[in-house]
């Protein structure tokens, strides 16, 4: 479970202080698939840099898992990163000169694997993705799609709780990004809970739960919807 309470971060210089967000309260359950909307500048990335743990806030409290993780050293934040957080970036962030299988292999180094474990874990995942027939191949040879899905691959090898990925489709064609779509909606089938911003409404439906991130504060739209409904369920009672 992911719970923020209170959140807030503010960026400082000499002149200029700015509040990315003000007081955010959240929860995402496990086996949720939440989709995270909201304007350019909304704090939607710094949301999920504090998810997963790349950065800190100011203020609040932020429980992983049960543990409050809000003021954790870098290094104890790695260590929980590096074994509940599981990340996928709109640019890919695949290393050029590895192939397939060493990209995904990059992450698990950290965890002090066995060779035969890591071998196993991205064997499994390169299949999920349906690349595994092209494991030696580099980054360049693929189409942006299939990069995507690399990257999916190695950020699920760790089998991580959750998974944050930051506008996945964002540099793909509708075709691919419905692709991309269905294999995260699978994946969370399969019990990983994932948060995902992106500005694309159509694939935010498709997600479970919606929430929009304005002005550093979070409105949980499903929640506003269902109020919604409610109250015009009750007017129309009492007028029966």
């Amino acid at each position: 479970m992911l719970k923020m309470k209170n959140i807030s971060k503010v960026y400082r210089t000499d002149l200029i202080e700015t509040h990315a967000l003000r007081d955010l309260n959240l929860q995402v359950d496990e086996g949720e698939f939440v989709a995270v909307t909201g304007p350019s500048g909304s704090g939607k990335t710094t949301f999920l840099n504090i998810a997963g743990l790349l950065e800190s806030p100011t203020s609040g409290e932020y429980e992983l898992d049960g543990v409050d993780v809000s003021r954790l050293s870098d290094r104890d934040a790695a260590h929980i990163r590096n074994q509940k957080v599981g990340f996928i970036f709109q640019s890919f962030n695949l290393i050029p000169d590895l192939n397939l299988f060493d990209n995904v292999d990059v992450p698990l180094r950290y965890r002090g694997w066995s060779s035969k474990k890591r071998k196993a874990a991205i064997e499994e995942m390169l299949e999920l993705v349906g690349l595994a027939s092209r494991k030696s191949y580099l980054p360049s040879q693929l189409s942006g799609g299939q990069q995507q899905r690399v990257a999916i691959a190695r950020a699920l090898a760790g089998a991580p709780r959750f998974l944050l990925a930051d506008e996945p489709t964002g540099n793909l064609d509708s075709l691919m990004a419905r692709q991309v779509m269905e294999l995260l909606e699978s994946i969370n089938a399969e019990g990983t809970t994932i948060v995902m911003v992106t500005h694309d409404q159509e694939l935010a439906r498709r997600a479970r739960r919606n929430i929009q991130v304005l002005d550093g504060q979070v409105s949980d739209l499903d929640s506003v919807y269902q109020a919604r409904v409610d109250r015009i369920a009750k007017t129309e009672a009492a007028h029966v």
